[in-house]
Parts: structure tokens; C-alpha cells; sequence
């Protein structure tokens, strides 16, 4: 059964149209998978790995501007220096918990080797936020067979959301939280172009709490749905990767990656100090060769006619994060700790409050 999302509980935000899936995969070609870890014996697991694929073809062969940027940078993901050097999205990209980076990348360097064998080197890019909280992350669950799982499991269409993959053990403005997507089809006056944004979403606190500019957090306080925090200061981080079929270069791709923090702010996030907020934005509107043996020509939206996308990419991205918290669901893990899923009702009634109809 299809897990609800913001817009089946009656609630839109944004003017602008989604896509089909309203999902990153409404841009052509990009596909997810998921592969997720619960178990209580022999420890606790609320763990996974989720793979985007940016491109129908493969991207070791043909390669994707990309652009990076950090709001608040503790936190890791890997391959960056290569985007910021090249501006070439050259792998997939992978996204898990933050003790379990290494066996995510080193498994992508041998799948990528063993299924294109021509290639030298690999540069995988892999993002992490801590689920140690409601996991046992020194178990070390995540193995290679489930980075292969979230590959072969990627796929375009319908993308699960909320305890699924790499946002199984996540934690959203003090409910339970995870994977997020959402899309925007954005008219420009160079065409119609897709922007998705798929988050990972593990960040907040629950009095900036904000949908639509509704104070969802101060109408559902803690006192009356507990936190999943017993502590005061608990780490906390969001990974957002963009894609879009506009003919970007580097530097605009950056551009577009920047704006994530409009979308962000929207819902309440400021970048807290123990926060890793880092950000990707891809394009598939140029293909690029991974072996050039002469000069070839790209594609470049016009810089003014970034605007719409700008706006796109803020009503995507805050739409996903509410997405990745309606999608969850109350969760118990490590050492009996429980996170509570939003409840539905709770936010209609809070909407209705502010926005009676």
C-alpha cells in the first residue's frame, strides 16, 4: 500500500506545477533505489542506502554538469573536490549513515569496475547523516550486498519515501523523518523544464517547524508529541540532491544548488552547528563524453531565464522535506528510543487553523 504524501492529506504548497511523480524522477532518465535494514537481533538496525542514477545512460560514459554547496558543512560527501574542480558528475550517487561512507564508496568503485571494467578510476560521490540515535551504527549493518540491492532495486517512477533506504534510522524536526521528493515542471523563456529534489532529511527543531508558512511546530509542541531527543543538543544534517533537464553548465548548477537553502528555510532550518546541510544539483541537459578526442559544443540556458528555475528548485525542495515526515512512521530502535511520525490529523487541523476554507 502507497504511503500517504502532503498533497493526499488536502495540503499544497507552491503555484507551480509538479511533475507526473511529483518525485526527482519526473526528470527524465534519473532513477532511485532503495535498500533498507531493520532488525532488532543480533543489534539493533534502522539503517539502509539509497542510489540515484542521474542519467538513463550509463554515467560513467556519459557524464553530467554538476554543481556543490554547503550551508553548514559537518558533515561528509564524498567526490566533491572533483565537482568543484571539473564540474563533472561522473558515478551515481549514494547516500547512507555517516560510520558507513567508506564501504558504500568502495562498493560502487567495484561495481563500477566489475560492470565497465574500461575504466581507471572512480570518483563515487556517497552523503551520509547520523542515524546513531535510533541505530546501533557501530554494528556496522550496512555490507555490499546492500549497496547492489539499492542499485539493482533503482528504477524511475513512484519513489518510496519516508523509513525506506538511507533515511530508515532519520530524524525531522523532532519526528520521525527520512527520504523526501518532490518536482516542479517550470516554464522559463527558453522552455518547460523539469527540476526534482530528493532529500534526506534529518535536521530541524521542532519550534521553527514551519509548512507553508503555518507554525506546524509550535501547534504540535512537544508536549504534546514527545521529541525523539532525550537531550538537548542532538546532530543533525540534510542532504538534498537536485536534478533538472535544463541545459545548465558548472557554475549554474551551483547556482541552482545555493537555492536549496530557500526551500529549506521555508521549512524551519536554519544550519545548526552540528548540522552537515550539503547540497548537489545535477543536469542532464548537456551529455558529456568521458573521452573527448576533440572540442565539442554544450548547451547554456540564459542566465536571466534562471529565475524560474530558482523558484522551482525552492518549492521542490520544501516540499520534499514535509514529504520525507508525512511518508514516516513512529519508529522504535537503539536502546528503546522512539521517534513519532507526524500526525496527519494534527497537521490538517493546524492547516485549517491558519487556512480555514
Amino acid at each position: 500500500m502507497a504511503k500517504p504524501r502532503l498533497r493526499d492529506l488536502g495540503i499544497h504548497m507552491g503555484v507551480i506545477p509538479t511533475g507526473k511523480y511529483n518525485a526527482i524522477t519526473d526528470v527524465p532518465g534519473v532513477r532511485v533505489g532503495h535498500s533498507t535494514i531493520i532488525a532488532d537481533e543480533p543489534r539493533v538496525a534502522r539503517t539502509g542506502v539509497t542510489v540515484i542514477f542521474p542519467r538513463e545512460e550509463p554515467i560513467w560514459d556519459h557524464h553530467c554538469f554538476a554543481g556543490f554547496h554547503v550551508l553548514n558543512g559537518n558533515g561528509d560527501f564524498t567526490g566533491t573536490h572533483w565537482i568543484d574542480e571539473s564540474g563533472l558528475l561522473t558515478t551515481p550517487i549514494a547516500i547512507t549513515n555517516t560510520h558507513q561512507v567508506g564501504i558504500v564508496r568502495d562498493t560502487l568503485v567495484r561495481y563500477s569496475t566489475e560492470q565497465f571494467g574500461a575504466h581507471e578510476w572512480v570518483m563515487p560521490m556517497v552523503a551520509e547523516t547520523y542515524d546513531g540515535w535510533l541505530n546501533d551504527i557501530n554494528a556496522f549493518h550496512v555490507q555490499p550486498e546492500h549497496v547492489i540491492e539499492a542499485i539493482q532495486n533503482a528504477h524511475g517512477g513512484v519513489v518510496e519515501e519516508g523509513c525506506v533506504g538511507g533515511g530508515t534510522g532519520m530524524i525531522c524536526y523532532d519526528f520521525k523523518g527520512g527520504i523526501g521528493t518532490a518536482s516542479r515542471l517550470v516554464d522559463t523563456p527558453s522552455g518547460r523544464y523539469t527540476v526534482g529534489a530528493l532529500v534526506q532529511a534529518n535536521h530541524g527543531d521542532r519550534t521553527l517547524f514551519r509548512v507553508d508558512g503555518v507554525p506546524v511546530g509550535r501547534e504540535i509542541p512537544t508536549s504534546l508529541i514527545p521529541s525523539a531527543w532525550d537531550e538537548p543538543e542532538q546532530p543533525g544534517s540534510i542532504i538534498v540532491i537536485l536534478a533538472t533537464d535544463a541545459p545548465l553548465l558548472p557554475g549554474q548548477c551551483r547556482r541552482l544548488a545555493q537555492r536549496v537553502t530557500i526551500g529549506l528555510a521555508r521549512t524551519g532550518c536554519v544550519g545548526h552547528n552540528g548540522s552537515g546541510d550539503l547540497f548537489l544539483a545535477f543536469s542532464t541537459g548537456n551529455n558529456i563524453p568521458s573521452e573527448p578526442t576533440a572540442p565539442f559544443s554544450v548547451n547554456m540556458m540564459p542566465y536571466p531565464h534562471m529565475n524560474w528555475l530558482f523558484d522551482g528548485v525552492a518549492e521542490a525542495v520544501e516540499e520534499a522535506v514535509i514529504n520525507s515526515l508525512v511518508a514516516a512512521t513512529t519508529t522504535v530502535g537503539f536502546k528503546g528510543r522512539m521517534a513519532y511520525a507526524l500526525p496527519h490529523d494534527l497537521l490538517q487541523a493546524a492547516m485549517r487553523r491558519y487556512s480555514p476554507r
